[in-house]
């Protein structure tokens, strides 16, 4: 008697189980087949982005579904309504990253738009423009907004599929893009940056006239880095006006080019702690820290013997003789000046081991 009452009890439970899973599950149903016989009410859109400047507003993005009545959610039977089809056209926008929607409770239809975040606007060489993004993809112009971001010119193509030479300049524009853009002192001094044919990298900065040649878009941070160090140690010592080109695209140094030939005024500099490649060059600083000045610094002074003093008579007969050469030589160098220009005078800065700060908290040297 015991057993089947125990039998019992337990199929009782069962069959209660049962129908409360039952009643459950047809109140789903019949809560969905509500919710889908309803229509949708509204669309709600939100942006959102790394500031609050869009360059696609919530207007833009209703009008992207509302053009075409046949896919206009509102008024329309929530269960009709292809969310799929919708997310793709919205998606297709080029300044939509990302596009999730779905429907509350509310039957209001919410669309969630990620924006795309412009690193570096680029000007082709025949003037059209464009921005691009961190992934590389291309980015149409706005007119209602601007990004502050550095600006490149001189791109060699306004071709929608690149060729590989071109498909690695946009990744290095890319970069040196994101890199000047983390860093406010960059971001104040770097204005433009010009693209050469040679697909290198120049810029004029803000502070200062000379045009710093970065060379290709590899080692960024080190060029900058060797560049304020620069700044910080060589410009701030010798002058800010007397380069017309400063180069930092060498391996541990940087090459400066005089202006107008004339050597600006220079620190005292050990005669083996700069690399000189020639008569018209010399040093612009020199690092006091620098490994070439842990070796023994040697000068070498070489006196001039003096000549005994000539008569009066020969000195004359000399000069009357040289006079006609010299006039020559003379005109011979006035005629070789003017076909070949002088070429301008340059110098080696090789950088320290010293540290350089170029956090966001950089001052302006």
């Amino acid at each position: 008697m015991s057993k089947t009452t125990t039998i019992l009890k337990r199929l009782g439970i069962v069959t209660l189980w049962a129908a409360v899973l039952t009643g459950f599950v047809i109140l789903m149903v019949a809560a969905n087949n509500a919710r889908t016989e309803t229509v949708c009410k509204k669309v709600n859109v939100k942006l959102e982005g790394k500031d609050d400047n869009f360059f696609i507003e919530a207007k833009d993005i209703k009008s992207l579904i509302n053009k075409d009545k046949s896919i206009n959610p509102v008024g329309k039977r929530v269960g009709s309504i292809d969310v799929a089809q919708l997310e793709k056209i919205i998606s297709a926008d080029p300044w939509v990253k990302n596009a999730e929607l779905y429907f509350d409770n509310k039957q209001q239809l919410n669309i969630k738009i990620t924006q795309r975040e412009p690193v570096a606007r680029v000007f082709t060489f025949s003037g059209n423009s464009f921005y691009l993004d961190e992934s590389g993809e291309r980015i149409p112009v706005s007119t209602k907004y601007a990004a502050k971001v550095p600006v490149f010119t001189g791109f060699p193509t306004d071709a929608e599929k690149l060729q590989q030479p071109d498909s690695l300049l946009t990744v290095q524009i890319v970069q040196m893009g994101n890199y000047i853009a983390t860093h406010p002192f960059w971001m104040a001094q770097v204005a433009q940056l010009m693209i050469t044919p040679d697909r290198k990298f120049e810029f004029i900065p803000q502070l200062g006239d000379q045009v710093i040649a970065l060379g290709d878009g590899n080692d960024i941070d080190k060029k900058f880095t060797k560049l304020l160090a620069f700044y910080q140690e060589g410009l701030n010592k010798v002058g800010w006006n007397n380069y017309s080109r400063i180069n930092v695209a060498f391996e541990d140094q940087v090459v400066c080019t005089r202006k107008d030939g004339v050597p600006p005024l220079q620190p005292v500099i050990a005669t083996d702690s700069v690399k000189v490649n020639g008569a018209d060059e010399a040093p612009a600083y020199d690092d006091p820290d620098s490994s070439s000045n842990d070796t023994k610094k040697t000068e070498t002074v070489v006196a001039a013997k003096p000549a005994s003093k000539p008569a009066p008579e020969a000195k004359a007969k000399a000069a009357k003789h040289k006079e006609p050469e010299k006039r020559d030589k003379v005109k011979a160098h006035e005629k070789a000046r003017a076909e070949k220009p002088k070429p301008q005078p340059k110098a080696v800065y090789k950088p320290g081991n010293k540290s350089v700060n170029t956090s966001k908290k950089q001052n302006t040297p």
